[in-house]
């Protein structure tokens, strides 16, 4: 008896034993939702003190992160990036022909008819519209520079003096000579550089830090500076046209982790066209439309009620257990695409619904993806894996901006929900109560 005890003891030490190995191998093999910084990374940047980058931080939530997303470690990411940007079959053998010619705006001033008309491309020999019925007026050498970038971009872009420009951290030994940074600025913001000394009016820089700048004019753009911002965000394709993954990175963002580590775990992986993270908050489109008329994120509340009407009007459904994502309301501050036709199209006619309506590119964005053909993958990832990837701040004239909640909105009066109102039924049941 005590002899087959002791063997059973053995046996639970053994097994005890094998399952520690495991846990280390796989715990130094790859990192779930918490990334370990490469081995080795450039020294950061130094902005004068009256900078203050990285001042006004917005605290998260959640101290920890159990999400299935696994980050492999540097070294087998960067030989499997490298492989992959050699194979230029994985990113499709579709392409996409764009109009040309000139328009009315940048983006031609589509008619909904004309619009709706290029949401199937299921026979592939269509052109579509993709702005740049306008000039996007940079410079010879700026776009020399952006058509060498043949791998990977990270963008980023602050009109009107919005956000203040990060520097990117935990970046790999090699990230940079890999990876393309562009930050596109107007010249409000570049004055505001030069107000805090971060480049010099003398010397006209084209670098701070990782990040290569790319002056913009404001002639024959929008009015609005957001949209101007919209243009670089969506369509980093066109501007970009030799680049296999983009990463889209809002100016109120500072990555914390290697792109390269962000595309492989959050696109390859999964084998998607895009990834982004979910909205905290919201799931359905209209609750996302309420709040921006609620918290005039928005003012032309008329135009936001229009905007939803004519969704619902054209098959906008409020999001079921049925569809194929955990939510309609993207969080859409850090994109991620491989640059295939799949993304491009959709970046393509998601950017056509913004100059229709405004720049509040999370009230477009479902009822581009579930009209689309063909479907897009995207990857909505949980709020805790962006949390670990990248610090959100708050705009530099967010206090300027603000206003509270006695100047509230209602997106929908007192008379119903006119052409929604079976949307919201759905939704929400018949006891809804108007806000």
């Amino acid at each position: 008896m005590e002899k087959h005890t002791t063997c059973l003891q053995s046996k639970i030490l053994c097994f005890s034993l094998f399952y520690l190995l495991s846990v280390v191998y796989l715990s130094l093999s790859s990192s779930k939702c918490t990334l370990r910084p490469p081995s080795a990374s450039p020294p950061p940047f130094s902005y004068p003190p009256s900078y203050g980058e990285n001042k006004h931080a917005i605290p998260t939530t959640r101290s920890s992160c159990n999400s299935p997303v696994f980050f492999s470690d540097y070294s087998v990411v960067l030989k499997k990036m490298e492989a992959n940007l050699m194979n230029s079959t994985i990113f499709g053998e579709r392409s996409l022909r764009y109009m040309q010619g000139n328009g009315e705006s940048f983006g031609g001033n589509l008619s909904l008819k004309e619009r709706l008309s290029h949401f199937d491309q299921s026979d592939y020999g269509n052109e579509i519209p993709c702005g740049f019925f306008k000039p996007f007026k940079i410079s010879y050498s700026d776009r020399t520079t952006m058509e060498k970038c043949n791998g990977v971009v990270v963008v980023t872009a602050i009109f009107n003096d919005h956000d203040k420009i990060r520097q990117p951290r935990n970046l790999g030994p090699k990230t940079s000579d890999r990876v393309c940074f562009f930050v596109f600025v107007d010249d409000a913001t570049i004055k505001g550089l030069y107000l805090y000394n971060v480049i010099s009016s003398q010397t006209k820089e084209n670098k701070i830090g990782v990040w290569s700048i790319v002056r913009v004019s404001g002639e024959g753009l929008y009015k609005n500076p957001a949209m101007n911002g919209v243009i670089p965000k969506h369509l980093v394709h066109r501007l970009f046209p030799n680049t296999k993954y983009s990463v889209w990175v809002d100016a109120k963002l500072q990555l914390t982790n290697d792109p390269l580590l962000l595309i492989d775990a959050l696109i390859v992986g999964p084998g998607v066209d895009m990834a982004l993270s979910r909205h905290p908050y919201f799931v359905h489109t209209i609750e996302e439309a309420m709040a921006t008329a609620r918290w005039k994120k928005w003012r032309h509340v008329d135009e936001l009620r229009m905007q939803m009407e004519t969704y619902c009007e054209n098959g906008l459904q409020p999001w079921h257990s049925n569809k194929s994502y955990p939510t309609d309301v993207p969080d859409t501050a850090l994109i991620l695409r491989k640059h295939g036709a799949a993304s491009n199209q959709f970046s393509c006619l998601l950017f056509n619904e913004l100059e229709a309506f405004n720049h509040r590119d999370q009230l477009a964005f479902t009822f581009v993806r579930d009209k689309i053909t063909p479907k897009i993958i995207i990857n909505m990832f949980e709020v805790e894996v962006f949390e670990q990837i990248a610090i959100e701040y708050r705009h530099k004239h967010n206090l300027k901006n603000y206003v509270g909640p006695n100047v509230t909105q209602s997106l929908f009066g007192s008379a119903g929900f006119g052409k929604c109102e079976g949307y919201v039924m759905k939704m929400l049941g018949k006891n809804y109560i108007i806000e």
